[in-house]
């Protein structure tokens, strides 16, 4: 029973199961506490350990998933390239943008975590919160931060960016799709950009390359930020 439990057809299973029902419920209900990745994380966690099932076992039985998040990667590039016309057009003011979120990103942490008087580790855990996870990850243990709190920060992020940021985005009466897909790849990385492929191809497309451009960006100017507010 064990084996049968730690092999990788019946983790796979499993996680795909977990996430497919949690999909099913988040259409039915249409409520943003329900979003599928939020409801998924701690149902498979209370599952494998129910179950006994370990984090080594479990990483290894759903290796085919972290796979595929590289073919993903170039479907992304696919739109960028469709799009080559659109980004020439529109560079200067991308790349502005995305400076721009990266610096306030950054500085917003600083000064609310400051404000409630939160340690020099927490905050260097916090600062990369709008970036994609394995380089937030990097940015924080760079910086003395806890990458283990880094990646739970960055999750919540990513999915309050795609639940809130359309939402958002129509409030303030934005309607450039450039603007839309910018907004949520810098903001809420991976899931903002799953969120933003919906919104339309060009958004998706923006998107993708905001999360690329909001990963380097923010590497260079946190330490850059930190010696200058030290």
């Amino acid at each position: 029973m064990e084996s049968l439990l730690n092999s990788e057809v019946f983790i796979l299973t499993l996680v795909v199961g977990v996430y497919l029902c949690a999909v099913w419920l988040y259409r039915k209900t249409r409520l943003a506490l329900l979003h599928p990745v939020l409801i998924s994380i701690p149902v498979l966690t209370a599952i494998t350990r129910v179950l006994g099932i370990s984090y080594e076992s479990f990483e290894q039985g759903s290796r085919i998933i972290t796979f595929l998040l590289g073919p993903s990667v170039v479907v992304l590039g696919y739109l960028l390239y469709e799009q080559v016309a659109c980004l020439k057009e529109n560079m200067i003011s991308i790349l502005t943008a995305v400076f721009v979120g990266s610096v306030v990103g950054i500085l917003s942490v600083i000064y609310i975590a400051a404000f409630f008087d939160a340690d020099r580790i927490l905050i260097a855990s916090l600062q990369p919160k709008s970036v994609t996870t394995p380089i937030a990850i990097s940015i924080a243990a760079k910086s003395g931060g806890i990458p283990a709190i880094t990646a739970i920060v960055v999750i919540v992020v990513g999915i309050f960016g795609s639940i809130t940021g359309p939402f958002v985005l129509n409030k303030l009466g934005i309607t450039s799709k450039i603007a839309k897909g910018l907004a949520m790849g810098a903001a809420a990385h991976g899931l903002g950009t799953a969120r933003a492929m919906e919104l339309g191809t060009i958004e998706g497309a923006i998107s993708g390359l905001a999360i690329g451009l909001m990963g380097m960006m923010t590497a260079v100017l946190v330490p850059v930020i930190e010696n200058i507010l030290n």
